[in-house]
């Protein structure tokens, strides 16, 4: 078979971990690799976020959301000193593939999250779709109840048909005015 090169197999892989650890494992993964010495080996360590705008006492508020809760993304060769370095990182769990084989993130899946990690202009975050039915809390047609008919999330806007006058009539609210019904 000859050498192996180091970068042959070196693919972005999923790990497993306690939720809320993922900060943790990626900044403990760093520091083990220098310790270690697997610079050649371990490349890169992600957690996966996004921005989202979520209201606070009626004010939109910019945060940061993790799109994987629970999962860490590691560029790596993998091989037996590799993988046994991140298995037995704290609070990692595992890796993500087909019992002990790590199984390698595609170039299209990575392309998607770095499309979405990329995408700079927070959105809100929405739990509404399409044909909901909500009742208005708060505006001039507050008690009335309607149906979603356009959601933009951009915006923290949607559209609610209502019924006024037997018609009808596209209501353009904001997320925090209405509640699902």
């Amino acid at each position: 078979m000859g050498k192996q090169d180091p970068t042959a197999g070196r693919n972005w892989y999923v790990i497993h971990t306690y939720a809320g650890y993922e900060d943790s494992v990626r900044e403990a993964l760093l520091q083990r690799k220098e310790s270690f010495g697997m610079q050649d080996y371990i490349f890169d360590v992600q957690v996966p976020k996004e921005k989202q705008l979520t209201f606070k006492k009626g004010e939109p508020t910019e945060e940061e959301k993790k799109l994987f809760p629970g999962y860490v993304l590691v560029d790596m060769t993998v091989t037996d000193e590799s993988w046994y370095l991140v298995r037995n990182t704290p609070n990692v769990t595992g890796f993500v593939g087909s019992g002990n084989i790590p199984v390698p993130v595609t170039p299209e899946e990575y392309g998607v999250i770095q499309l979405r990690v990329g995408e700079q202009e927070a959105k809100f975050k929405s739990d509404f779709q399409v044909g909901d039915l909500v009742v208005i809390i708060d505006g001039p047609f507050k008690n009335y109840e309607g149906s979603v008919s356009s959601v933009d999330v951009n915006k923290g806007k949607l559209t609610v048909m209502v019924l006024i006058f037997d018609r009808e009539t596209p209501v353009e609210l904001d997320f925090t005015q209405v509640n699902k019904k």
